[in-house]
């Protein structure tokens, strides 16, 4: 595991160098001696401090306007889920919508068949093909 600076550490955590010196010095959160004789955090140690200590995340209240132009409701009719991803399902109208998501995204959406759900579609690149005249 890499070790970090007391710097470089604060930085990471979105914190005053001072701030993260009392944390150590309280015992909140462990730390050694590099090589050079500096106060160090290791980084699984880091990682799991920032884990827990991480504020909520805060609140936008209602979205009234967003960039994506294109929306379609349907209805979800098919969520494949592995350990990390899910494919996600939907029938809008006569369109079917693919999508590909973090299960944990599938899982707190609560996306299962028969659920209405919205796809906001916004590329950069958009292909256009078409067919042969007949």
């Amino acid at each position: 595991m890499p070790l970090y600076r007391i710097r470089e550490a604060a930085a990471l955590l979105g914190v005053s160098d001072d701030s993260l010196r009392r944390w150590a010095d309280s015992g909140r959160l462990a730390t050694s001696v590099d090589d050079a004789g500096r106060q160090a955090v290791d980084g699984a140690e880091l990682a799991r401090f920032a884990e827990s200590n991480a504020p909520p995340v805060p609140s936008v209240g209602a979205i009234t306007h967003e960039s994506a132009r294109n929306r379609f409701v349907g209805l979800v009719t098919r969520v494949v889920r592995d350990t990390v991803m899910a494919q996600v399902e939907l029938q809008c109208g006569p369109y079917r919508v693919v999508s590909l998501l973090s299960r944990e995204a599938a899982d707190d959406l609560g996306l299962e068949p028969g659920v209405t759900a919205v796809a906001s579609v916004k590329a950069t690149n958009v292909v256009i093909e078409v067919s042969d005249p007949a």
